[in-house]
């Protein structure tokens, strides 16, 4: 129960910190990771980004472990779900395949053509 809370406080007063020292950011300062910089990139700074991405969903179901968030709430239920059976290799790979069969197409941001073109169709396939 304490490790738990301390978990919760220690996530939070990472947030803040990360909200203060960012300041009033508006989204234009916000880089956003597209299929340009994802193609330029080598396999291990791809799978960083993912293990980043992955991180995130994790901090947020441990965050709301005891109160979890409904698909209604929150993307990490569905994200997790639409992903279910995939692993770090394949959604690079899938990724991959994607931005090369759509190259006119570089311009999408990553997270946008894993949303549409991993997570929806496995949320339909894994319902």
């Amino acid at each position: 129960m304490a490790t738990k809370r301390q978990l919760r406080t220690a996530i939070f007063l990472a947030c803040m910190t990360l909200a203060v020292a960012w300041g009033n950011a508006g989204a234009a300062e916000i880089p956003v990771v597209t299929g340009e910089q994802w193609t330029a990139s080598s396999a291990d700074v791809q799978k960083a980004y993912l293990v980043g991405i992955a991180n995130l969903i994790q901090i947020e179901t441990a965050y709301y472990a005891d109160n979890p968030s409904t698909e209604a709430q929150s993307f990490a239920p569905r994200f997790t779900k639409g992903l279910r059976g995939q692993t770090l290799d394949s959604v690079r790979e899938g990724l991959n395949r994607w931005y090369a069969a759509n190259p006119d197409r570089l311009q999408r941001p990553i997270i946008e053509t894993i949303w549409f073109e991993m997570v929806v169709p496995g949320l339909q396939k894994n319902k």
